[in-house]
């Protein structure tokens, strides 16, 4: 087999996914502009940077390296930040697959894993979420990656290329090596947030909403690992070189936890208080999200290994703790 191109491998998702392709001997080259991600996480492979709205980096890489299949990474994400900019995740986001698709085309590559998203899905929300659930997104961001899965489709009917769409639902944890994790700057993941607040970084916790229809008040998300969502990466390849059709696969843990039982779970996990606050609900923001992942399992043989809360918070927590001493003045 030839090499791997994973885009967007500098970033959090990206880097876990990257490195387990590496420890299985699979040869990946990263493109990443490192406009989110960071350089030292793509210290395990050939790294390249640039833009995957660049046709003529592409068509250097394509030229250059033996690549036989792309996993693409490459976005911006901040549901918030879509809102108020929605013209640059346009362009950054559907510009830059369909310039990515377009150089795979004329490379005779035809094989793609798409980091989805389960944002494309749109209310009701108060059930388990199917691949086969209404989408209708409720954000530019969530739009973006609807019109990508619209595009792949349609390629796929005319042409050999080929693709998995992956819906993910809430990515967490880290690398238990604590090698690579979650870094963004600015953070609004709720555990990175939660565990930041144990450190003292932050001096409390904001909870967006205490008044919702659940057994504590608060929102409930279900939360998958980042290495279940790199090995699902990796199994989705091997779906579509056994013959798999194309189509989207939501990767979920099939439970949801609320915002109080995570922060319950953080403190136990750190042994540390963890200062709250009340604040008023988002605009947006809904009462659960929970996902059904048994096409995962069906069609990838995929089962999360770390389904447990707080095991995913241990390995969160194990890396912002190294990141922590690494960032403190020396004395």
């Amino acid at each position: 087999m030839g090499k791997i191109l994973v885009t967007g491998g500098a970033g959090y998702i990206g880097a876990h996914t990257v490195k387990r392709l590496v420890s299985q001997g699979r040869e990946v080259v990263v493109l990443d502009n490192l406009s989110t991600g960071h350089r030292d996480f793509a210290r395990f492979c050939d790294f390249v940077q640039g833009d995957v709205r660049d046709p003529v980096l592409l068509d250097s890489v394509f030229s250059s390296e033996p690549i036989d299949a792309v996993i693409h990474f490459a976005a911006a994400s901040q549901v918030g930040e879509s809102v108020r900019n929605p013209l640059y995740y346009y362009n950054n986001n559907v510009s830059g697959a369909i310039c990515l698709v377009s150089a795979m085309a004329r490379h005779m590559v035809d094989t793609l894993i798409f980091s989805s998203s389960c944002a494309v899905y749109g209310p009701p929300f108060d059930c388990l979420l199917t691949e086969v659930h209404p989408t209708a997104p409720l954000s530019p961001y969530a739009a973006t990656k609807a019109m990508i899965e619209r595009i792949l489709a349609d390629m796929a009917r005319v042409t050999p290329f080929q693709y998995v769409a992956l819906r993910y639902f809430n990515a967490a944890g880290a690398d238990p090596d604590a090698e690579v994790g979650e870094r963004h700057r600015p953070e609004t993941h709720l555990i990175p947030l939660v565990l930041q607040t144990a450190l003292g970084q932050r001096d409390h916790l904001d909870i967006f909403g205490d008044d919702y229809p659940t057994e504590d008040g608060t929102a409930i998300r279900d939360y998958v690992h980042v290495l279940d969502l790199a090995d699902a990466h990796i199994a989705a390849l091997a779906y579509l070189r056994g013959g798999g059709a194309s189509r989207a696969i939501n990767l979920g843990n099939g439970q949801g936890h609320s915002v109080r039982q995570v922060i319950d779970a953080a403190r136990k996990i750190t042994g540390r208080d963890i200062p709250v606050r009340t604040a008023p609900r988002r605009e947006g923001d809904s009462t659960r999200l929970v996902g059904d992942a048994t096409l995962a399992r069906e069609l990838l043989g995929w089962r999360p290994r770390y389904a447990d809360i707080g095991e995913i918070i241990a390995t969160a927590w194990a890396w912002h703790s190294k990141e922590a001493a690494r960032s403190a003045p020396v004395l």
